[in-house]
């Protein structure tokens, strides 16, 4: 097994000889073994301060990695250490939120029709909270508003969105089941780590899933508004320039 010293490991490990005693003080990496007053490291030491650094590169705090760590050192169940609810039940829409008055909200939406309000209710927009109401996703509310004022209809609008959620719905069950698919044909149904390095790796993973199906969903989203948007623009255009043909042939 491969031995360092303290510069030696943060430099293998790409970190700093401070943050690496910081570490050890809060408890997330071993103390190092003593040959005399030099601290002698191994690889065990580098893999953990490996993981402590991809760990805080996807957004897990010191005080997470550090409960994570403990966990297993005590013995804790399996689910709770890993925090794999945590991390599957943990939203993944980060919208804006904000309470309003209902006179604010109607104001926005130019609306007072009750109708309109449950609709979006239902789609998650809103919810009622005392005398007023709370804004779940601010961006899309604040927008349909802007559209409204533009002469879009804030009716049609949310037809639309109710059937954009029911699509999703769809394309996000066919995502999450093939995961789960690959993972059960890699690791075998009903899979759990039985070691400390496999239960980091499954924590990591999970996190990593999570980024990298946002971005896949919202650049495939992206890319599928483009092409749909060219086709129409296109057809319009073409129907445009009919309509123009059969004024200029009737005049």
């Amino acid at each position: 097994m491969t031995e360092y010293r303290i510069d030696d490991l943060a430099r293998a490990a790409g970190t700093t000889t401070r943050n690496v005693r910081g570490y050890q003080d809060r408890g997330l990496l071993p103390r190092p073994a003593k040959r005399g007053r030099i601290a002698i490291y191994t690889d065990i030491h580098l893999t953990r301060l490996r993981l402590i650094n991809d760990l805080l590169k996807r957004g897990f705090t010191a005080r997470h990695i550090a409960d994570f760590i403990k966990g297993m050192q005590r013995g804790d169940d399996l689910a709770k250490v890993l925090g794999i609810e945590e991390i599957l039940s943990e939203p993944w829409a980060k919208n804006s939120r904000e309470r309003v008055t209902a006179e604010t909200l109607k104001s926005v939406l130019n609306s007072i029709d009750p109708k309109d309000f449950e609709a979006m209710a239902r789609l998650g927009l809103i919810r009622r909270d005392g005398d007023g109401y709370r804004v779940l996703d601010r961006d899309t509310v604040y927008g349909m508003g802007r559209l409204v004022e533009l002469g879009m209809s804030l009716r049609s609008m949310l037809e639309v969105f109710g059937e954009l959620d029911s699509q999703l719905d769809a394309a996000t069950s066919t995502l999450i089941t093939a995961a789960r698919k690959e993972f059960e044909s890699r690791r075998g149904e009903g899979w759990v780590p039985d070691s400390e390095e496999e239960s980091e790796w499954v924590a990591v993973l999970l996190t990593e899933m999570r980024s990298v199906a946002t971005k896949a969903a919202h650049n495939a989203l992206n890319r599928s508004l483009d092409r749909t948007l060219q086709v129409n623009l296109k057809d319009y255009l073409a129907d445009a320039g009919s309509t123009d043909d059969e004024v200029e042939e009737t005049a």
